[in-house]
């Protein structure tokens, strides 16, 4: 009776070759524990920036794979490895906004938008980080976001409103409505979720 092997599932994905040592981290402690926390095989080129992603066995959860994915790309896109675990966590997100579908490649457009997300300093991304409990990382034409699902799509549509123009006492209006309505809800949930002791 003959065995059938199981097919391996692989991911390839591809990171800024500036990016790979902060994703393999010092004497390769970051990738260690991405891959003790996953369950996964990671090999990086440090040539082309291609990272491949394998389960360590066969009866690793592909969601392992997936997670180990996010991380990989969250390094990407600029997050330290710090912010980037928490992706790893069950109910976190990452979520990258593409300036470019919003208004074109040029350049300079691509720059006023990334100001208007920053702030001075620094101060609007931080506003919106501590108002929506995410963190947001800004690189090149992207934006990208970890959170909760619910946080992470909050903070996204903040963001699409200051893209569009909007001024920022109105996100910052709007995100307070928003997170106080995500509050509400996750109190009702918790109060329907809780059985007082029988007697």
């Amino acid at each position: 009776m003959s065995t059938v092997e199981p097919r391996v599932t692989k991911i390839y994905t591809k990171i800024p070759v500036e990016r790979i040592g902060v994703l393999i981290g010092r004497q390769g402690e970051v990738k260690k524990e991405l891959m003790r926390r996953t369950r996964t095989r990671i090999t990086v080129d440090s040539v082309n920036g291609t990272v491949i992603i394998e389960p360590e066995g066969a009866n690793v959860n592909p969601v392992n794979l997936l997670k180990a994915k996010d991380f990989v790309m969250a390094i990407a896109y600029g997050f330290s490895s710090e912010r980037a675990f928490r992706v790893l966590e069950e109910d976190q997100v990452l979520i990258v906004i593409d300036l470019k579908n919003y208004v074109g490649d040029k350049p300079n457009h691509i720059a006023r938008i990334k100001a208007r997300i920053i702030g001075e300093h620094g101060k609007a991304r931080k506003t919106l980080e501590e108002m929506t409990g995410t963190y947001i990382s800004v690189k090149e034409s992207y934006v990208a976001i970890i959170g909760s699902y619910e946080h992470a799509n909050v903070a996204r549509e903040a963001i699409e409103m200051l893209i569009r123009g909007q001024r920022h006492s109105s996100v910052y209006r709007f995100l307070e409505r928003a997170m106080r309505e995500i509050k509400r809800r996750e109190t009702l949930e918790l109060w329907r979720s809780f059985k007082p002791p029988i007697k």
